[in-house]
């Protein structure tokens, strides 16, 4: 694979991972959260499935273990927060959450398994913080986090702990596509059980809502992530996770394009956000756990 396709793939993939936030607004205006969240994954365990199956492979249940414990940290819990979320929050904000996910990661990676933080991501991290904490709170009189803001960050937890426990526990074994296959296919089982236990009815959306979810489930979900997976492996985690930053700043410029710039507050906290996130990333190290944002 050339270095030029290599920046085109982990392009697509942050570009698609931002506009998956802009994509989920009319989603979850015509779908319960936990519905579009089974509907995207059993969508996209049944292509990772089948290419499994197209290149002769299969998921071994040996490492069944693992990949209950992945699917339900990453699929299963950061999508229901993700819809849950996106219902009471604008996309630009909940883009700007999820770009600290590097920084999460690395402080989890530390606090768990003892991996080593670098000062730059010591310093890197309050900065992050009170990037986000300024979009969130704004700058009025009346400071309040909304309650789709606080979904979003605990997501970003649950993508970071998600990070971390791909680390340890992903099989080496297996191939990349196989292991994701299994790990989608526990994700979208166990939200289907969340919403058939909830009562909650599968229906089907509008034609935008459709189209917007089909987007999220191929080009933000099986695609993004076989492109963000192929550029890792060429430019390594640290390089690849520059590429990160693009992800709010894809929200913003498709928000902008639909009549909602963004305010001045959350230019201020992107910039100290994709700062920070840059100055922890920029190669010299590399971050403690693969990065990726995954929406």
């Amino acid at each position: 694979m050339s270095l030029a396709f290599t920046y085109f793939c982990v392009l697509f993939a942050a570009i698609q991972w931002g506009a998956n936030f802009n994509l989920a607004i009319p989603v979850v205006a015509e779908m319960p959260p936990v519905v579009a969240g089974a509907t995207r994954y059993l969508l996209a365990a049944l292509i990772m499935l089948t290419l499994t199956y197209i290149r002769g492979e299969h998921v071994p249940l040996r490492h069944a273990r693992a990949y209950i414990v992945l699917g339900l940290v990453g699929v299963f819990g950061f999508n229901l927060l993700f819809f849950l979320g996106m219902q009471s929050t604008s996309a630009v904000n909940g883009a700007l959450i999820m770009a600290l996910n590097p920084l999460l990661t690395a402080l989890i990676a530390w606090a768990t398994i003892g991996e080593r933080l670098h000062m730059r991501q010591w310093l890197a991290f309050p900065i992050g913080l009170l990037g986000v904490a300024i979009v969130v709170l704004g700058a009025g009189a009346h400071l309040e986090i909304s309650h789709g803001d606080i979904l979003i960050f605990l997501a970003s937890l649950s993508w970071a702990a998600y990070n971390v426990c791909v680390k340890k526990m992903m099989p080496t074994d297996t191939s990349g596509i196989a292991s994701t296959a299994a790990i989608m296919t526990v994700g979208a089982l166990a939200l289907t059980l969340v919403a058939l236990l909830s009562g909650e009815q599968f229906v089907m959306p509008g034609q935008h809502a459709a189209i917007a979810l089909l987007i999220m489930t191929i080009g933000g979900g099986v695609l993004a992530y076989l492109c963000w997976n192929a550029g890792i492996r060429r430019l390594g985690a640290g390089r690849a996770a520059i590429f990160l930053n693009l992800v709010p700043v894809t929200s913003m410029v498709i928000a902008a394009m639909e009549g909602v710039p963004p305010t001045t507050i959350q230019l201020t906290g992107a910039a100290l956000v994709i700062g920070a996130v840059s100055f922890a990333s920029w190669p010299r190290q590399q971050p403690t756990a693969c990065p990726s944002a995954a929406t």
